[in-house]
């Protein structure tokens, strides 16, 4: 029987010293927001947009508060308005139904496949029910459907693809990174996802006049000729005056903490990659274990991992739960009806209009999700998927 875990899921790794001399440099001067400059000088903040927007081959980039914030912002952008229908996943996290309510528009929920990706048909039949004009596409826990059918499908009915890219940031589908395929994509830099900064995020799009929207948006208080990673200035013409301020500007601490991990990011996805394989071999080999499907064309980042207890009981899920958490693996059940810490089922968001998702609350009836911090060694990710083995095993 292998020994129990000691480790915290919530602990990340420290952030890299460059990290730290950058923010120090940074506390020194004073100039923590980003339009305060001295002379002709760029701001962290202005750098990193132009360093993250190359990073994912897009010519506009606004780094803001939040990855929700990015979502809620690109959605006033294209000018939602109140009551519009906007289609999403049915399987995400609550900041993305969220920041289509908090705009006053209507999210209608669309059911996964067993591969926890937006299921193509339920979409396109929502489509055709509510002449929705907005997809936001949650790449929820890293997982990506086939985005080059889906982004044929969208430009065929003039749908916009909204990515949400909080669980893909590193990621690729077919060779083009995760957010390469949205009219607008979004990504987070909160203290859980694959760069640091507690909070933050990014949107990026190759349209000139939605970022003009966006940046006018974010609080840029006539100063948006202090960004590089924009458009030529005569698309802020028509913009300029009529994008209420609905400030969510990231500071030029948090950029500067979080420039030197984006040069990491790469060799960061390699090793969440070396401890999912891990752990996912060793789960694998388990006739209780259920593992999700990843496409050829998908590379992914596997920060978190998610599997399936092949049982019926809802029951007998939470006492696996139980027995792994006295052993020290924290696991969360995606199809848990209450809502527990940063996971919750989408029959809970009862700020929005109550929706049936039948498939989906099938799939997440047995689904489990455990993070895979880099504060884990590779002889940790063996332990800890032997316990889960080992407590699966009790359960036949």
């Amino acid at each position: 029987m292998a020994r129990d875990f000691n480790k915290s899921f919530t602990q990340q790794e420290p952030l890299p010293e460059e990290s730290l001399e950058a923010a120090m440099k940074v506390l020194k001067h004073g100039r923590l927001h980003r339009y305060n400059i001295v002379d002709d000088e760029y701001t962290e903040t202005a750098i990193l947009e132009r360093e993250f927007g190359s990073s994912v081959g897009r010519p506009y980039c606004l780094a803001v508060t939040s990855g929700g914030y990015a979502i809620s912002c690109a959605l006033r952008a294209l000018d939602v308005k109140p009551g519009d229908p906007v289609l999403t996943n049915a399987f995400t996290l609550a900041p993305v139904p969220g920041a289509i309510a908090s705009l006053g528009a209507k999210p209608i929920l669309v059911e996964i496949t067993e591969d926890l990706v937006i299921d193509i048909d339920d979409m396109l039949q929502k489509f055709e029910e509510t002449d929705a004009k907005i997809l936001v596409l949650s790449h929820m826990r890293g997982h990506s459907c086939d985005m080059d059918e889906l982004n044929e499908i969208c430009l065929d009915r003039n749908i916009f693809l909204v990515e949400d890219c909080a669980h893909t940031m590193g990621a690729r589908w077919n060779g083009n990174p995760s957010g390469g395929y949205g009219l607008v994509s979004c990504y987070s830099t909160q203290t859980y996802k694959h760069l640091n900064s507690g909070e933050g995020g990014f949107l990026v799009t190759d349209d000139e006049n939605i970022m003009a929207s966006a940046t006018i948006l974010s609080g840029s208080y006539m100063f948006y000729d202090r960004h590089i990673a924009k458009p030529e200035l005569k698309y802020f013409k028509k913009t300029r005056l009529n994008y209420p301020n609905v400030s969510g500007r990231m500071d030029n601490l948090r950029a500067a903490i979080l420039r030197p991990q984006l040069k990491m990011l790469e060799s960061k996805c390699e090793a969440w990659n070396e401890r999912y394989r891990i752990i996912e071999n060793i789960l694998g080999a388990n006739t209780l274990i259920g593992l999700i499907r990843r496409p050829e064309e998908e590379s992914f980042v596997g920060s978190s991992i998610q599997f399936h207890l092949k049982v019926k009981s809802g029951s007998k899920v939470k006492k696996f739960i139980s027995n792994c958490l006295e052993r020290g693996i924290e696991l969360k059940w995606l199809g848990n009806k209450d809502p527990q810490g940063y996971t919750s089922r989408y029959d809970s968001w009862q700020y929005i209009t109550p929706q049936e998702c039948p498939r989906t609350k099938v799939i997440l009836s047995n689904l489990l999700d455990m993070r895979i911090p880099l504060s884990f060694t590779l002889s940790d990710c063996e332990l800890i998927a032997n316990i889960i083995v080992e407590e699966a095993d009790k359960l036949s």
